[in-house]
């Protein structure tokens, strides 16, 4: 199973767009906030993907959480845009929470920056912003073995992390 991840497209919709046209056979698209009307519109104009989105802090007149828990593919996914768990000082309030909460994939955005890491068999992954960098993660899950792998996009200079 393949699945996008986005943040901050910050009125980019045609960066969205052009990676989601990209990847025509991902069927799942997690948004991590600061960006709603844009993946507002992805949502109609690919009305046979599933969509996961957030609040982030500055998408204030829209009915998103700012915290979201999904069970697909077999794994437990935390979203949130990272806010609120303060994650510009430090990812300790973030991590703790993925682990109290049970994840296996904590995905969060705010920073614009990638990261995608592995604490123990959680991986924890900021897409980057879309808007500003182009930048998104590109997930698989193997529903058979378990094994997720996680590919940053534009340039994956460190290669995918995999977590099995």
């Amino acid at each position: 199973m393949k699945l996008l991840v986005f943040s901050d497209s910050h009125q980019n919709e045609t960066s969205l767009f052009h990676a989601i046209r990209h990847h025509k056979d991902v069927s799942h698209i997690f948004f991590c906030g600061d960006g709603h009307g844009d993946i507002e519109t992805m949502q109609k104009k690919f009305p046979d993907k599933t969509f996961y989105i957030v609040r982030g802090n500055c998408d204030w007149c829209c009915d998103y959480p700012n915290l979201l828990t999904v069970n697909l593919g077999g794994k437990k996914f935390l979203l949130c845009h990272g806010h609120v768990q303060m994650v510009k000082s430090g990812l300790e309030r973030l991590i703790a929470l993925g682990h109290q909460e049970n994840a296996d994939i904590v995905l969060y955005g705010h920073t614009h920056h990638q990261l995608t890491i592995a604490d123990g068999r959680m991986l924890v992954c900021n897409p980057g912003s879309i808007g500003y960098h182009e930048e998104y993660v590109l997930l698989d899950i193997d529903e058979t073995t378990g094994k997720i792998t996680a590919e940053e996009y534009p340039d994956n200079q460190y290669g995918p992390v995999v977590i099995t």
